[in-house]
């Protein structure tokens, strides 16, 4: 489960970083997040930047992704500049339901894929129900075959 903070000063300076970004810290990476069964998958969009540059650190319950994309060094002249150069830096809390010790991560086609794994113990899973009746004898439903009682035959009465 991903947790968002409620720091309205700091929501508002990262939404402005991501709008204009800033020459030290360029416009963050786009991400997608998505639960399939048992596992939370999240996807992050960074087209031309080095797999070698990608590093990932979790904290704590504190995943922080970082990553760079080069400048471009030589002799030549821009003619356009939209792409935002340097390093990209993001950071999710993740809840205590994830287990941070298997996260995998993938690099394909300028989309860093990271699988995030639900714990055992937030697996859903059946709980056993035990009914005591009056005479002490106790049953558990659900996990247990009970005798099967014999058929009663029916009376027919002639009238």
């Amino acid at each position: 489960m991903l947790i968002r903070t409620a720091d309205p000063f700091r929501d508002l300076d990262r939404l402005a970083q991501q709008v204009l970004g800033t020459t030290n810290r360029p416009a963050v990476m786009p991400m997608d997040a998505w639960r399939e069964g048992e596992r939370f998958i999240i996807e992050f969009d960074l087209p031309g930047v080095s797999p070698e540059s990608i590093d990932l650190d979790v904290e704590r319950n504190v995943l922080t992704i970082r990553a760079e994309r080069v400048a471009r060094n030589g002799d030549w002249e821009s003619l356009a500049s939209e792409r935002p150069k340097g390093a990209f830096s993001r950071q999710l809390v993740l809840g205590d339901n994830l287990d941070l010790d298997a996260i995998e991560a993938a690099y394909t086609g300028g989309v860093l894929r990271l699988v995030v794994p639900v714990t055992e113990k937030a697996k859903p899973r059946k709980i056993q129900v035990n009914v005591e009746s009056g005479d002490d004898n106790r049953t558990a439903i659900g996990s247990a075959e009970q005798p099967e009682q014999p058929e009663q035959p029916e009376h027919m009465h002639a009238g």
